[in-house]
C-alpha cells in the first residue's frame, strides 16, 4: 500500500507534466495557471487510494485521478466568479487576472478535459464509472446552486444544511473513492461501502471546516478567522444559534446578522461570545464526530484486510483532526 503523501505526489508530479495547447492562450494559459496553484490533491488521491485499496494498479486509475482534480478545479474556478472571490490559495483567482468571460470558458474545456480522462479505464467499467462522475457532477452543481439559494432566505434547517453539504462537498469525496474502487475491480458491495465513507467523511470534513473557521488558529488554518460571521454565510454553526437563542441573546445575534456597517472584529467577537453561550461548538463537535463514525463503520465492513485500510484510516484521521 502506497502512503498518502506518496499518493499525493504521484497526483501533483502529474498535473504539472500535463502540457495544454500554446493556442489559444486565452483558454488554456488560465487552466495551466489554476492547475499550477497547488493544493493538496487528496480528491485525486482518493481514487489511487482505493484502487490500491483492492490490489489494483495506480497507474490504471492515474488519468481518471486527473480527471477528479480537473472537476474540482472546475468548480473552484467557475465557484469563485459567482462568489466574486478574488484569492485562490493566496494568488488572484482567473476571473481577476484575466475576466469573467475567460474564466468561464476556460472552465467549460477543464470539465471536457475531465470527461477525456475519465473515459482512460477498461471498457468493461466504463459505464459503472460514468454513471458515478455523472452522478457526481450534477449533485456538486446542485449543492451549489442550494448553497446560493440558501444566501436569499432567512431560515434553513439543520437538515438542509448537512443535505447542502453532502452535494456540495461530500458526494465528490464518495464518488472519486467509488471510481478508484471500481478501477481496482472491487464488487459492488465493497464499492458501495467506500462510497459510503467518503460521503460520510466529506461530511465530517465540511463541519470542521465550518468550526475551524471560527476557532481555528488564523496562521494554522490559512484564511482570516471569522470569514462566515462577517459575510452572515449559514454553516452549521450559525443555524444551530439561531434555532437555540432566546430572547435577548437572539435579538443581539439578529442585530449582527443585519446591520450593514460595522467592525469586523467587534463582529466575530460578538457573535462567537453568542456561540460559547450557546454551547454551539460541542454540539456542531457531536455531530461532525457522529458522521465520521459513519463514514468508520462502513470502512469496517469492507472486505479487504485490515492492513489495507490502514492508508484510509489515516486519511479520516487527517480530515477530522486537522488544523488547516
Amino acid at each position: 500500500m502506497h502512503s498518502i503523501q506518496d499518493l499525493q505526489n504521484i497526483i501533483d508530479k502529474a498535473v504539472r507534466e500535463t502540457e495544454y495547447p500554446q493556442e489559444p492562450k486565452e483558454l488554456y494559459q488560465p487552466i495551466a495557471y489554476l492547475m499550477a496553484l497547488g493544493g493538496k490533491r487528496l480528491r485525486p488521491a482518493l481514487v489511487l487510494m482505493a484502487a490500491d485499496l483492492f490490489g489494483g494498479d495506480i497507474q490504471e486509475a492515474l488519468a481518471p485521478a486527473l480527471a477528479v482534480e480537473l472537476f474540482h478545479n472546475f468548480t473552484l474556478m467557475h465557484d469563485d466568479i459567482m462568489d466574486k472571490a478574488p484569492l485562490r490559495r493566496g494568488q488572484p483567482t482567473v476571473h481577476a487576472k484575466w475576466n469573467e468571460s475567460v474564466a468561464i470558458l476556460s472552465g467549460d474545456v477543464m470539465f471536457v478535459k475531465a470527461y477525456k480522462m475519465m473515459i482512460q479505464v477498461k471498457p468493461e467499467i466504463l459505464t459503472d464509472v460514468l454513471e458515478v462522475f455523472n452522478a457526481t457532477a450534477i449533485g456538486v452543481c446542485e449543492g451549489q446552486q442550494i448553497d446560493m439559494n440558501f444566501e436569499n432566505r432567512n431560515e434553513v434547517s439543520i437538515e438542509e444544511y448537512l443535505e447542502m453539504i453532502r452535494l456540495k462537498t461530500a458526494v465528490l469525496v464518495g464518488g472519486a473513492l467509488k471510481i478508484g474502487a471500481l478501477i481496482g475491480s472491487a464488487n459492488k458491495t465493497d464499492a458501495d461501502l467506500l462510497y459510503q465513507f467518503g460521503e460520510n467523511l466529506g461530511i465530517a470534513f465540511q463541519l470542521q471546516d465550518d468550526i475551524l473557521d471560527v476557532y481555528g488558529d488564523p496562521i494554522k488554518f490559512g484564511k482570516q478567522v471569522g470569514g462566515d460571521i462577517i459575510s452572515n454565510k449559514k454553516t452549521y454553526l450559525l443555524i444551530k444559534a439561531l434555532a437555540l437563542a432566546k430572547g435577548e441573546e437572539l435579538n443581539q445575534l439578529n442585530h449582527w446578522l443585519n446591520i450593514s456597517e460595522f467592525s469586523a472584529e467587534e463582529k466575530v467577537n460578538a457573535v462567537k461570545k453568542i456561540y460559547n453561550n450557546l454551547g454551539v461548538k460541542t454540539l456542531s463537535e457531536n455531530t461532525m464526530h457522529t458522521y465520521a463514525q459513519k463514514a468508520m463503520d462502513a470502512l469496517a465492513k469492507i472486505n479487504t484486510p485490515q492492513e489495507n485500510k490502514q492508508v484510509l484510516e489515516a486519511f479520516a484521521d487527517l480530515l477530522i483532526k486537522r488544523e488547516n
